[in-house]
């Protein structure tokens, strides 16, 4: 079980708490990705009898998540956010889908907000590569939410772990894919019950949220997608970047803003050699063009 924390006093307290609830026995890494508000003296003092890994610097939920993968010597390990407070049988009901099922790699929670409604089931693909929450599902989905999920470990590090470089945002989808195309699955576990504070660690919607979505999405494509999806994908973010001047009617939106979507670009042909890179290194024993044509719009 990892949980990454930052600045998070005003929460954390009921996630550790739900944990030391659970059913299933399990080891507890918290990562503190060097809070400055309290949250490290407050995790020391819980009774959780958990480990506490404190990073020198924020290096974000996916850098928090693959701080401490080698550390991880289980079977599974559980991605948790430290703003979500699972049911005492979550993660019994997790250890026990993927226990009967071989084929399946990681196992995705039902996720609540704090009145009820449901945020996520799992992850769909949509049919120009975002990766979209569902409420409705059925046994397999295409991705999981990192917010809650279970993961085989072995098949996690052997499609390369978790991508530390996209900071936060999208770390979850680039990782369904590239399990899927090692010929893994990816299921849904309703019973296996989260509630979450969304939006407590980050704020949706703010300039950051926007420019780490857009970044980590045309990065994980680059990775992972068909060429030619990749391709257009990216060249269509530049044409609507280029054509925002002139244009009536823009979004009230940040993520239609000149200067975030300019960054965005540079962001990505920074890294574009590094990520051409990591493309040839993804393990392929499913097509990629096969994975799209099963998922993509669905």
């Amino acid at each position: 079980m990892v949980v990454v924390t930052w600045r998070g006093r005003d929460h954390v307290t009921a996630c550790l708490d739900a944990l030391r609830a659970q059913k299933s026995p399990h080891r507890t890494i918290i990562v503190d990705n060097a809070s400055d508000d309290g949250t490290a003296e407050l995790i020391a003092a819980h009774p959780g009898g958990h480990e506490v890994v404190r990073l020198p610097r924020n290096r974000g939920y996916a850098g928090g998540l693959a701080a401490v993968l080698d550390m991880v010597d289980t079977p599974y390990v559980a991605w948790l956010n430290d703003d979500a407070a699972p049911d005492p049988s979550w993660l019994a009901e997790l250890e026990s889908a993927l226990a009967g099922d071989p084929g399946a790699a990681a196992a995705t929670s039902s996720i609540l907000l704090t009145d009820g409604s449901t945020q996520s089931v799992g992850v769909a693909l949509t049919a120009d590569g975002h990766g979209r929450d569902v409420v409705l599902a059925g046994r397999e989905v295409f991705g999981f939410c990192g917010g809650a999920a279970l993961l085989r470990t072995a098949e996690l590090k052997a499609v390369g772990g978790v991508p530390a470089s996209f900071f936060c945002y999208y770390e979850d989808t680039d990782t369904a894919w590239r399990l899927r195309l090692a010929g893994h699955r990816v299921i849904s576990v309703g019973p296996a019950r989260v509630r979450h504070k969304h939006g407590a660690s980050t704020r949706p919607g703010s300039a950051l949220f926007h420019r780490w979505n857009e970044r980590n999405r045309l990065l994980m494509l680059l990775r992972c997608a068909p060429a030619s999806v990749a391709l257009t994908q990216f060249a269509r973010f530049l044409a609507i970047t280029a054509l925002l001047p002139w244009r009536r009617n823009v979004p009230d939106a940040a993520n239609f803003r000149l200067g975030l979507r300019t960054r965005v670009i540079g962001e990505v042909l920074l890294r574009l050699p590094v990520t051409l890179w990591q493309r040839l290194r993804v393990r392929t024993g499913v097509s990629r063009r096969s994975v799209w044509q099963d998922w993509a719009g669905r």
